[in-house]
């Protein structure tokens, strides 16, 4: 009898909660930028192992590393990579005061996420502004 009980059960649930289950919000939204983020920045330490390569070759490999870094695409690269730098670094500051326990409400989940956002958008900005200024 408890057997049947537990199909019953098993039957009305489903299987695994899954990205159409849930309704987007920005938590969910951010984490998962957050782990993207972290895969992306390997991509870009591999991209600045091959420019340092290149440019401990010398001549012919500098030379193809820099046209290509220096280039639309290459900008492209490099200001994806500085936010993706700072987004995750920002989503890390948010997951440890959540180890904390603090900002858990609502609230306080909500006002981290949007910290997030705007805060990695605006250092990536500070950054080229910097880097302008400076060149």
């Amino acid at each position: 009898m408890a057997d049947a009980d537990t199909d019953r059960l098993a039957a009305r649930r489903p299987l695994s909660p899954h990205l159409t289950i849930f309704k987007p919000i920005l938590t969910m939204t951010m984490s998962i930028a957050h782990r993207i983020t972290g895969a992306g920045l390997y991509v870009g330490m591999a991209l600045l192992t091959l420019f340092l390569l290149g440019a401990a070759i010398g001549g012919g490999a500098f030379s193809a590393v820099s046209w290509i870094a220096s280039g639309f695409v290459g900008n492209l690269i490099i200001l994806m990579i500085v936010w993706a730098i700072f987004h995750h670094l920002l989503g890390g500051v948010r997951h440890a005061l959540w180890d904390r326990g603090l900002y858990m409400d609502p609230q306080g989940r909500e006002l981290l996420a949007q910290g997030t956002l705007v805060g990695g958008i605006l250092l990536t900005l500070l950054a080229f502004i910097f880097k302008t200024l400076a060149s």
